[in-house]
């Protein structure tokens, strides 16, 4: 696995201890990003979580300090950031989560989430999100909310209101925290 760098972070209170590796998004410190995406996502006791392209583990190992490992999923395409993933939810104490690598939703049977978290990468080009976010879709209950965090807005407003009918923007850090709710069986039909 190479050199590995150690950060601790308070996250609402949460102490949490990371190792992470050269390679990996944010190695060695808390994203920003990551950071105003949390800030915005409130926990229900009752929450089944999925930390979409988890990386090295923050946003799941932050929900199931919060809730329960049993609660949370978490996946990611990098095999690496799923190893790293695993010993960031040991070293925290919640061994339990379901970690899975693969890309995005295609490898993941699991549906029922209450709640999605993605900090999807915005730097390439759209085809990763367009996938969280319609292949997400279908992964939430009926008033499951997702929230996706991007230094981007209109394409991320556009897309989540094609898909979700509406979106909230929460504008934290200078980061766009989008928060989208499923309010039907089917998929919304755009607003004009």
């Amino acid at each position: 696995m190479g050199v590995t760098q150690g950060f601790e972070v308070v996250v609402d209170g949460e102490a949490l201890s990371f190792e992470t590796t050269p390679g990996l998004f944010s190695p060695g410190k808390a994203d920003p990003g990551t950071l105003a995406l949390l800030s915005h996502a409130a926990l229900a006791p009752d929450d089944r979580v999925l930390d979409l392209g988890c990386g090295y583990g923050l946003v799941g190992v932050w929900c199931a300090r919060r809730i329960g490992a049993e609660r949370v999923v978490m996946t990611d395409r990098d095999p690496v950031a799923v190893r790293m993933a695993r010993i960031n939810a040991e070293r925290n104490g919640v061994p339990g989560i379901g970690i899975h690598v693969g890309e995005a939703l295609r490898t993941l049977p699991d549906t029922g989430f209450t709640l999605i978290l993605s900090n999807p990468p915005y730097h390439e080009d759209f085809s990763v999100a367009k996938e969280f976010i319609e292949k997400g879709f279908n992964r939430l209950t009926v008033g499951g909310r997702m929230l996706l965090v991007t230094k981007r807005r209109e394409w991320y407003r556009n897309k989540l209101v094609s898909i979700f009918g509406g979106v909230r923007i929460h504008e934290t850090d200078g980061y766009f925290v989008f928060e989208a709710e499923k309010r039907s069986r089917d998929r919304a039909k755009p607003r004009k």
